[in-house]
């Protein structure tokens, strides 16, 4: 990952993108790039020194000149090639969960209910982790597990069964369909 942001880094300067234009071309030595360019042969120099670093280009001997050439190998790589990473990126959306759930719940229990809609439905589907798909639960059951996090075990069955996360006939409830694939 180091040597692709590397890689990108020296990429991304117009001068050397210029270059490495000119090396698509042809081969070239740094006084006809200077010359090319514009620029001093000590400027191409330095700019060549960091791009062969990074393998970009290779250099050669030919007579009386070092020859510098584009690396095609590298350059036929795909994009994703020098992007993708080895590390899981957490999506925007777990670690809004992950803070929400941090902020209401201290030592395992639940702090307060929270008045925003989306935060009590996070905190509901957190809550709705301790309840084992397709076994059937009764009031009284449910109520020990909710009265676990939060003595108000009315109000959060209530909150569970209206958003969706527990079913309820009777006096039986379930977890949901939809909760199935959250608690996976």
């Amino acid at each position: 990952m180091k040597d692709n942001l590397a890689l990108l880094k020296v990429i991304a300067d117009k001068t050397r993108l210029d270059i490495l234009n000119i090396l698509l071309n042809e081969d070239s030595y740094v006084e006809k790039l200077a010359c090319e360019l514009s620029l001093t042969p000590a400027t191409v120099c330095y700019h060549l020194k960091k791009m062969e670093m990074l393998g970009l280009v290779k250099c050669s001997r030919s007579q009386f000149y070092i020859m510098y050439s584009l690396n095609r190998e590298l350059f036929e790589k795909p994009l994703y090639e020098f992007i993708k990473t080895d590390r899981i990126p957490v999506s925007s959306t777990e670690k809004y969960e992950k803070e929400v759930i941090s902020h209401f719940f201290r030592y395992g229990k639940l702090t307060h209910i929270p008045s925003q809609r989306k935060k009590r439905e996070i905190i509901m589907k957190e809550i709705a982790k301790q309840f084992e798909q397709g076994r059937k639960y009764s009031e009284k059951e449910v109520n020990s597990i909710i009265h676990r996090f939060h003595e108000d075990h009315c109000t959060i069955r209530r909150e569970m069964i209206g958003f969706g996360i527990l079913g309820r006939e009777k006096e039986t409830y379930w977890l949901t369909e939809n909760e199935k694939n959250n608690n996976c």
